[in-house]
């Protein structure tokens, strides 16, 4: 993450867009321990997870928490690695749009919206039960540290305000 501003603007029928803002601080700079540690966390998270479920559970959440960045580079990385666009698209509507997902993949979206809000202050034993009738409790432990991780990196990315719209995602 760097502080550098980016001025440039492009333009659509309308006219200029709006001025990009600044990242508020550089946490990868100042904290690269820190840092560092999110990263083997993000990678012991993802390891043996379905990429395309993975991607699902990262989008989604970071759409609850609004984070912009996070939002950007899912979204590019899930279309990197084949993912529709069609399913990234109604994803911000998933309970709407249910036939463009597996049973499985419902199941994880619900137990992610819920780990993500947490209103009520916990999990319901019924989007809990849902999901763990889809996965075994290795898969399900996975979805959830999943579910964690994504969550603790929208909380950095929301907090520093990252800048969306500069990620290149990695090849495929």
């Amino acid at each position: 993450m760097t502080t550098t501003t980016t001025t440039s603007h492009t333009t659509s029928a309308s006219g200029a867009t709006a001025h990009e803002h600044a990242p508020r601080l550089a946490l990868a700079e100042l904290l690269p321990d820190f840092y560092r540690a999110m990263v083997r966390l993000e990678t012991a998270a993802a390891k043996d997870v379905d990429p395309t479920l993975y991607h699902l559970i990262k989008l989604r959440a970071s759409q609850v928490n609004r984070c912009a960045f996070c939002i950007d580079m899912h979204a590019k990385d899930a279309l990197a690695e084949g993912e529709t666009i069609e399913r990234i698209v109604q994803l911000s509507a998933w309970e709407e749009s249910r036939h463009f997902y597996t049973e499985r993949e419902l199941a994880a979206l619900a137990l992610t919206e819920a780990v993500t809000v947490l209103t009520d202050g916990f999990v319901p034993d019924e989007v809990y039960a849902r999901a763990a009738a889809h996965f075994d409790e290795t898969e399900l432990a996975r979805v959830i540290a999943a579910i964690t991780t994504i969550n603790a990196w929208n909380r950095i990315g929301v907090t520093t305000r990252m800048t969306p719209g500069h990620y290149t995602p990695r090849s495929a």
